[in-house]
């Protein structure tokens, strides 16, 4: 399959990890197109995507997975061959204090589209070259006590959050589609991700927005909960790879090796800071850490055994969590404008010339 030219769809593809995603795989497949679908729900930023505006092999259309015929449309019109599905509400708090929109996106939107393949897709002698790539999280596993395995492929899924939840049942739908219809499916669940384009209510992009503005730097409970932290460019090369070279119907955990507490990751964050931007009145930036009430159900432990993709596909990190933070500490450093504009709303409504 990899050698032959794609078209794809991207949903969430102006998010977080769709956008990055997009710019992994435009660089090192020139022959394939790419359509981005993505609603531009207040995670969904068209400046992700800027690089490529006018770029020939990439389309833009604003509108939600939910709508079931307008995916139909784009999977005919577009004769899409591959559907990678990013989009999703992500944010553990927003899915506590409004769980509802999660189950929208994250279990109706993923009905839809697997619907929608279904209906386009099957009976089609074409089918061995569709792919319908579900990109999910490890969350869905639940927490681990300290002294626990890594969560593989096989570990029951026990989620804790609404958000979990929804990606939870979101998997099993996808699951069930391929076992139930034999539509040509695969999932990956991946471990924290960092890196550009990151949406500043997540903790690394918060800190480091927060640190440069001089504001407090909210630690929950004691900071002693543990992320596994995976660099953005390394998930998108293993998606890569799970496209060109996984085994239908498989699940592939992605890890980035990089179990660290929250305070070791502010902590470090403002090492960095220390060093790269040395001349502010409220050096040393650990200053600015302060510690606040713990969120409802806060999982202690995450971490992913990625030996499964390590062993079948020769994916590993390329990034320790020091070089991919520093990489990501620049980046916000020499983006400035970016960041401010999402701060400040004025990303919502643009257009730059994608159509």
């Amino acid at each position: 399959m990899s050698n032959r030219t794609r078209r794809l769809l991207v949903t969430g593809g102006a998010g977080f990890i769709g956008a990055n995603f997009v710019h992994h795989w435009l660089a090192g497949h020139p022959a394939d197109r790419l359509l981005v679908l993505d609603a531009l729900t207040y995670a969904g930023n068209l400046r992700n995507l800027e690089p490529m505006a006018q770029d020939s092999r990439l389309r833009f259309v604003q509108g939600s997975i939910c709508d079931e015929a307008l995916v139909e449309q784009l999977l005919r019109d577009e004769q899409i061959d591959t559907l990678v599905h990013f989009a999703a509400e992500s944010h553990v708090d927003r899915s506590i204090t409004g769980p509802d929109a999660f189950i929208d996106t994250n279990v109706v939107g993923t009905h839809s589209l697997l619907k929608a393949a279904r209906a386009v897709w099957l009976g089609k002698e074409t089918l061995a070259h569709h792919h319908f790539h579900h990109v999910s999280t490890d969350e869905v596993y639940g927490t681990l006590a300290p002294t626990d395995p890594p969560f593989a492929e096989t570990t029951p899924y026990a989620p804790n959050s609404p958000y979990s939840a929804s990606k939870a049942a979101s998997d099993h739908l996808v699951r069930a589609w391929h076992h139930t219809y034999g539509l040509p499916v695969v999932t990956t669940n991946c471990s924290n991700n960092y890196g550009p384009y990151h949406f500043p209510e997540k903790l690394i992009p918060l800190v480091i927005i927060r640190a440069l503005r001089r504001e407090s730097l909210p630690v929950y409970g004691k900071g002693d909960n543990i992320r596994d932290w995976l660099y953005v460019e390394d998930h998108a090369h293993a998606l890569r790879l799970v496209l060109e070279k996984g085994r239908l119907g498989e699940t592939y955990n992605i890890g980035g090796h990089n179990e660290r507490t929250n305070l070791d990751v502010v902590k470090t964050i403002c090492a960095l800071l220390d060093e790269l931007v040395p001349n502010v009145p409220h050096k040393p930036h650990a200053s600015l850490i302060s510690f606040v009430k713990d969120r409802p159900g806060h999982d202690q432990r995450y971490a992913i055994d990625a030996s499964k993709i390590e062993r079948e596909l020769g994916w590993r990190p390329q990034e320790s969590f020091e070089s991919g933070l520093r990489k990501t500490v620049q980046w916000y450093l020499e983006n400035r404008t970016w960041w401010e504009r999402v701060l400040s709303g004025a990303y919502q409504g643009e257009r730059l010339g994608l159509s």
